[in-house]
């Protein structure tokens, strides 16, 4: 759905009518904190569970330096959409459907449903597997009773935005103290952190992990999202007092996910490094080993960060899916309609007995394909002056998004060639 006329800019115009502060941008801060955690939650997904996870299985502290470049390139992409959202009043799908040809824009809707798809996949399989870690229920019926639940949480936003965004700001902190009581209770190496900090690779397979790790962070939907969340608060302040808000509210969230990353690799490097994992299923076998090491409490905490994750990226996911639609294609289909066709593929794998992190890790590098089709019109609009007039990224900022962009598609075409070729 577009804007209405009164809060579109004309091209190149920022909404904002002042650049001041005063009593309504101090209050900008808290309104801005909700689109970022919901952001942020895209960065906790289950598709991080899997691949940090097997990182610290497999690697131990090696790839933290991994976790951290990949949080800090998120929190630049996801200031660029929210800023995006905040300088013209509208969000990237429909500035994509505004300045570029038609045949490009359709190319760009199609890749973006699959993208929701893979998404989907993974949220769903992640979610089922914290029920039947919970409560042992079999993994099919787990995907369905998911699928209820993320209506449930979607028809807050009927009574506004800020009862969605509260709901997940909640299932973001439940995921975070989960992990802040397991990392209590196991410990921590402090001196192998700080080494895991260092950028080097411990071989080839290890840099495949790395690719899966970025492709697990960057999120192709989340970046459509951000701009659609920030666009209904271009009018609620001062527009220099909102930019400077979001952009803190991108810094605490994303920082708070990505503090959440590397508590799961440091998980399982303390638990599962050295011991010879084998065939067995590395969230599994970090819920197990959990529950023998420090007992059933923190088990306990795992699965319920586990369930929280995947009931809230698939809310979020389902949201961008709408978003995506209504933005490319200025048209919509009924939410159950949509959550439907993307939820098939998560329940036929999870009905075929797939183990779950091994379709997790596949999830990621199907979405790997979408990152670059989001990241570029994303740095093309912010970049350009008659779409963002005096709000156009500083060349600074142009050039490290330019390589950002860069670095993550190379990494992640070299994940999915590794893994299409099985080398």
């Amino acid at each position: 759905m577009r804007p209405r006329t009164a809060a579109v800019p004309a091209p190149g115009r920022p909404v904002g009518r002042t650049t001041g502060g005063g009593p309504a941008a101090r209050r900008s801060g808290p309104a801005l904190l909700g689109p970022a955690f919901v952001a942020a939650v895209a960065y906790i997904d289950p598709g991080n569970f899997a691949t940090n996870i097997t990182a610290g299985a497999h690697y131990g502290y090696a790839l933290v330096w991994v976790i951290v470049a990949a949080n800090l390139v998120a929190m630049l992409v996801q200031y660029l959409s929210a800023k995006l959202g905040l300088a013209t009043g509208e969000d990237l799908p429909e500035l994509c459907r505004r300045h570029f040809p038609a045949s490009v824009v359709r190319g760009l809707w199609v890749q973006a449903e699959l993208v929701a798809m893979a998404t989907d996949l993974a949220e769903f399989v992640g979610a089922a597997v914290g029920l039947y870690l919970l409560f042992g229920v079999p993994l099919p019926f787990a995907g369905a009773i998911t699928a209820v639940v993320a209506f449930g949480v979607l028809a807050l936003d009927r009574r506004g935005h800020g009862r969605f965004e509260q709901a997940i700001t909640a299932l973001f902190g439940i995921v975070f103290l989960g992990f802040a009581y397991d990392l209590v209770r196991l410990g921590l190496d402090p001196g192998a952190l700080l080494a895991g900090t260092r950028p080097e690779f411990a071989g080839g397979d290890s840099a495949v992990l790395a690719a899966g790790i970025i492709g697990a962070t960057v999120m192709p939907h989340v970046v459509y999202l951000h701009s659609a969340l920030t666009k209904s608060r271009a009018q609620a302040a001062p527009w220099r007092a909102l930019l400077r808000s979001q952009r803190r509210g991108v810094l605490v969230a994303l920082g708070t996910a990505g503090v959440v990353n590397i508590a799961m690799l440091v998980l399982a490097a303390v638990l599962l490094h050295g011991h010879g994992l084998g065939d067995a299923d590395p969230i599994l076998a970090a819920h197990a080993g959990l529950g023998r090491a420090v007992g059933g409490a923190a088990a306990l905490a795992f699965a319920v960060a586990l369930l929280a994750s995947g009931l809230s990226s698939s809310s979020v996911g389902t949201y961008a899916g709408q978003v995506v639609m209504s933005g490319f294609l200025r048209r919509g289909i009924p939410l159950v309609l949509r959550r439907g066709l993307t939820m098939l593929p998560a329940l036929v794998v999870l009905a075929l007995g797939v183990p779950a992190t091994d379709s997790l890790v596949f999830s990621q590098v199907v979405l790997s394909f979408g990152i670059p089709f989001a990241l570029v019109p994303l740095v093309l609009l912010t970049g350009r002056a008659d779409v963002m007039g005096e709000f156009v990224n500083r060349r600074v900022t142009a050039v490290t998004a330019v390589c950002c962009v860069a670095v993550i598609s190379v990494f992640n075409l070299y994940l999915a060639t590794k893994s299409l070729v099985g080398a």
